[in-house]
């Protein structure tokens, strides 16, 4: 396979022995991402790469993605079904096991539908979960991984300064995020990371808010939250801008969350509690009068998905290691009056922290 794909399948495998699992079946489409090299979004047809503990490695695919999978993966056995035939066929060929077989499955992204449908095609009644096996080898970026992540955080960049050069009295949310993707879809990018996020006004102070036709007005704050997939690698930024010159009150939260914020990343480093970054801008944020508009963890883990492993809360007691990846992002929401958040996308190094996305964190003052 190269590129390193055959030595995750085997660190895979292993996990698989210190776990007695038998038989792994994959369906999700970053994980076989991961694990081969190929991605595909198979909607409602079934794709997935089965792995045995002795061994073998097969990816079933609908026929339209075989010679795609084929020239992608590398591996030596792809096989493909039609639509009027199913993979059943091919899985009952395949697939050697009894009702005693131990069989992982990625419990949190697969169906009851199909563990149904397995359980009466298999005779499989032992069914483990994959998550901590992915969790471990997912956790810690390869050189290849934090090339692309840097990738996707430069683009990340790119989009703020497009929505902030987009900004106008009058102009909608969604008239924003339409420049952004546009201008970004030239210049080669296929997706985002998740929906992005425009909001202004008193909107700006709900951090899961919908964007919408809402019109940006003298004063308000407008804040992004927005990402960029590269490579099947995605970023994560936020920044928050003022419409005009802000008032007292807006200036001293957009300050205590650039410092809670950079606090947080200053306290970064391998061998600490993951809990310690967490509580490093939460503190400051509290002691400033604003713990109760801080409403959200301080970051999450960021790699194939936009969400991973680990969460950084200040209950998780994991430590932190060398090439893991995760955002920071503390925020202060004020009802009726907005919010801030300012997010980057770090990794640890050896010695400390490295920041992947650089969009500046003044606090920028729109048509002053």
């Amino acid at each position: 396979m190269g590129n390193g794909l055959d030595k995750r399948i085997e660190r895979f495998m292993n996990w698989m022995k210190r776990e007695q699992i038998e038989l792994a079946l994959i369906t999700t489409p970053t994980n076989v991402y991961y694990l081969t090299g190929f991605y595909t979004n198979p909607h409602e047809r079934f794709m997935g790469l089965f792995l045995t503990v002795t061994g073998d490695v097969f990816l079933i695919v609908p026929e339209l993605d075989k010679n795609q999978a084929i020239e992608k993966s590398g591996l030596s056995s792809v096989l493909g079904y039609s639509d009027s035939e199913g993979p059943d066929f091919i899985i009952e060929k395949m697939v050697q096991v009894n009702r005693n077989t131990r069989m992982g499955i990625e419990q949190g992204n697969i169906n009851y539908k199909t563990v149904l449908w397995l359980q009466r095609l298999l005779q499989v009644e032992n069914f483990l979960d994959l998550e901590s096996g992915f969790n471990e080898l997912r956790l810690i970026k390869d050189e290849t991984e934090i090339k692309f992540l840097q990738e996707a955080a430069h683009f990340a960049d790119r989009a703020v300064e497009i929505g902030i050069q987009s900004l106008k009295i009058g102009k909608s949310e969604l008239e924003i995020i339409a420049e952004i993707e546009y201008q970004l879809k030239k210049q080669g990018i296929e997706r985002m990371s998740f929906d992005t996020m425009v909001l202004t006004g008193k909107k700006s102070a709900l951090p899961h808010g919908k964007p919408g036709k809402d019109k940006i007005q003298e004063g308000d704050f407008v804040l992004f939250d927005l990402g960029v997939v590269f490579n099947g690698y995605c970023s994560d930024i936020s920044r928050t801008v003022v419409m005009g010159t802000p008032s007292e009150e807006q200036r001293k939260i957009y300050t205590i969350v650039k410092q809670a914020q950079q606090m947080a990343i200053n306290a970064v480093k391998p061998n600490i509690s993951i809990k310690q970054i967490d509580l490093s801008a939460r503190n400051y944020i509290s002691k400033a009068g604003y713990g109760e508009y801080f409403i959200h963890r301080t970051g999450h883990g960021l790699g194939l998905d936009v969400h991973e492993y680990p969460s950084i809360h200040e209950k998780n007691e994991g430590i932190l290691k060398e090439g893991m990846v995760f955002t920071i992002e503390p925020g202060i929401y004020v009802p009726q009056v907005g919010g801030v958040r300012i997010e980057d996308d770090v990794i640890v190094t050896r010695n400390g922290v490295r920041v992947l996305t650089s969009f500046t964190k003044e606090l920028i003052q729109i048509g002053m």
